[in-house]
């Protein structure tokens, strides 16, 4: 597998040290792995440019959610991992508390594998225009925009010019970009979550990649929040035949996806919005939300 061929850091750190002679040792990366009320959570920092180059990510903490328990539907899953990922989500989050938030569901949401951020932009409580008209009758709210600004496909319009613009008007000072990501495993399809300091390229994973959404291209800090969704079939007939398949006739554009993806996505879907929703405005339950949304 290659290194370039997904968007996860502890997915590249283990196929760097699955090919690597040495692995006791990769440059400029730490990492380490905790259990959270059942989650398996592991961060993987990458340091400095050497880190950086070996697996092919910018600088920054890679805080990976296993996603066993929600699956496995155990009683109290939901609302014990959307907790878990309000926790990890603070770690990366301005600790001003003035911060105004900006949360962008990035996707297509007409293909069912990329509608993980649209959905996300669903849930996610928009709270600016309650903050600036009635402050004090609203203690618990932060500032929060949410904008779902399509493909340029559909719109014409690269979606960071739309981020840009608008992050401007109202004075953003962190933007939440969820989107579908792309993994080179197929056990990690729908099973885990991704939350980035280092900001987020749309599309990148498949080869798509557009305009760089972060804190260098911004100018604000640029969280970035992902699940895989895709596969290659050249990854995927690897993974379970042990054998590689030569490339030609089009079977490099040619991606997998769990067969219940419509199933699995609305609940990641939700349990991200969720995690955000706790996550900025610290006051609130999950009961609380069920109500709001």
């Amino acid at each position: 597998m290659d290194i370039k061929h997904t968007d996860l850091a502890l997915e590249a750190k283990k196929i760097w040290e699955n090919t690597a002679q040495d692995t006791t040792s990769l440059p400029g990366v730490k990492a380490r792995t905790e259990d959270m009320d059942g989650y398996e959570v592991t961060t993987v920092d990458i340091l400095d440019d050497k880190g950086s180059e070996i697996l092919c990510k910018p600088k920054g903490k890679y805080i990976t959610v296993e996603l066993g328990e929600l699956i496995a539907r155990k009683n109290g899953a939901f609302e014990s991992g959307a907790m878990v990922l309000a926790k990890k989500l603070r770690e990366v989050l301005p600790q001003d508390e003035n911060t105004v938030f900006l949360v962008v569901g990035l996707g297509n949401r007409n293909i069912t594998p990329d509608v993980i951020g649209p959905r996300v932009s669903e849930m996610v409580l928009a709270t600016r225009h309650l903050v600036m008209e009635d402050g004090e009758d609203f203690p618990f709210f932060k500032n929060v925009s949410v904008i779902s600004p399509g493909v340029l496909g559909t719109t014409g319009i690269e979606s960071a010019d739309i981020i840009v613009s608008l992050s401007g008007k109202i004075n953003a000072g962190c933007i939440i970009a969820v989107d579908a990501l792309y993994s080179a495993s197929l056990d990690r399809l729908c099973r885990t979550v991704q939350i980035s300091d280092s900001g987020i390229v749309p599309g990148s994973g498949v080869g798509n990649a557009r305009s760089e959404l972060s804190r260098g291209t911004i100018g604000i800090p640029v969280i970035g929040i992902g699940v895989p969704t895709v596969t290659s079939v050249m990854s995927a007939a690897e993974e379970l035949f042990g054998t590689q398949i030569p490339q030609g006739d089009g079977k490099a554009d040619l991606f997998v996806t769990p067969r219940d993806i419509d199933v699995r996505s609305e609940d990641i879907s939700k349990l991200i919005a969720y995690g955000i929703n706790l996550a900025i405005h610290k006051g609130l339950t999950v009961s609380d939300i069920d109500m709001l949304v």
